[in-house]
């Protein structure tokens, strides 16, 4: 792929409306042009002891934080016009399709391409699973901080330009 937009987000709870990070990396050209990461306040506003067991971020990180729609609003000029890939996708769709219902803005139906199902159907079982540190490391990209959403949608970039083709 040579222009999409890699996306990840990180959720504060089990619902997927309580994004309370995402990392967006733009690539053009094949290049990497833009990094943005933003905190966001999550709705429903609460941290379960799991999510940030992942993540490590809890509601001191996100609780002066801009909502989902003032950050989106500076997020989508960025990303007009592209794909946008994640790593499992599904996940990621969702969080962005509930937290637009949450607020009940129109959502502008992006197109997602998925790293995860790229990487099975390119490397098989040549690996031992097709999680993103992973496929990451196979495709030449040390991911070292997991679960940062910068981080990961930087992963997610990389491995997008080695392995997934454009129709």
């Amino acid at each position: 792929m040579e222009n999409f937009a890699a996306i990840d987000f990180e959720t504060a709870n089990r619902e997927r409306s309580s994004v309370c990070s995402v990392g967006v990396v733009i690539v053009r050209n094949g290049v990497i042009e833009q990094k943005i990461y933003r905190l966001i306040r999550p709705y429903p506003n609460y941290y379960s002891y799991w999510n940030t067991q992942v993540h490590g971020l809890t509601y001191q990180d996100t609780c002066r934080a801009h909502t989902f729609p003032e950050v989106w609003v500076e997020i989508a000029p960025q990303i007009a016009g592209l794909p946008l890939v994640a790593h499992n996708s599904p996940f990621d769709e969702g969080c962005l399709k509930a937290v637009f219902e949450a607020y009940h803005m129109e959502y502008p139906h992006y197109t997602f391409y998925c790293t995860c199902r790229a990487s099975r159907k390119t490397f098989k079982k040549e690996l031992p699973n097709h999680q993103l540190q992973t496929v990451a490391l196979r495709c030449g990209y040390d991911l070292s901080q997991h679960h940062h959403a910068l981080c990961d949608a930087e992963a997610c970039a990389w491995i997008a330009r080695k392995i997934i083709d454009e129709p």
